[in-house]
């Protein structure tokens, strides 16, 4: 139950970050991203960058669960599909943020 209780917090907060740069506040991101995001700008970016960091806040939680799951469920495949949600995430969340940056900032850094 403890391995649960992390990654689901850190999942939860990760969505609430989310939402938050979806609806344009994206006071959350570094202060590179603030200044180098003109202001008209600023709601597209922030609603692709919160759905990829949405994204990756709920692929964490789904493998959290399905790892509990395949614990008390003595089905360790379940494990296995979480860690292919994990990883589909990271990669589908990583890359919306990632091609954000580069429009709207003209580079990650």
């Amino acid at each position: 139950m403890e391995s649960l209780i992390i990654p689901v917090l850190i999942g939860i907060i990760l969505i609430v970050l989310g939402v938050m740069n979806r609806k344009g506040n994206i006071d959350t991101l570094h202060s590179y991203h603030r200044k180098r995001v003109r202001e008209e700008d600023r709601l597209p970016f922030g609603r692709k960058v919160g759905t990829g960091t949405i994204i990756i806040g709920c692929a964490l939680i789904a493998k959290a669960c399905l790892e509990f799951a395949a614990g008390q469920l003595k089905m360790p495949v379940m494990d296995t599909i979480g860690s292919g949600i994990l990883i589909a995430g990271l990669a589908a969340g990583f890359a919306i943020i990632i091609r954000a940056m580069f429009r709207y900032n003209k580079g990650v850094f």
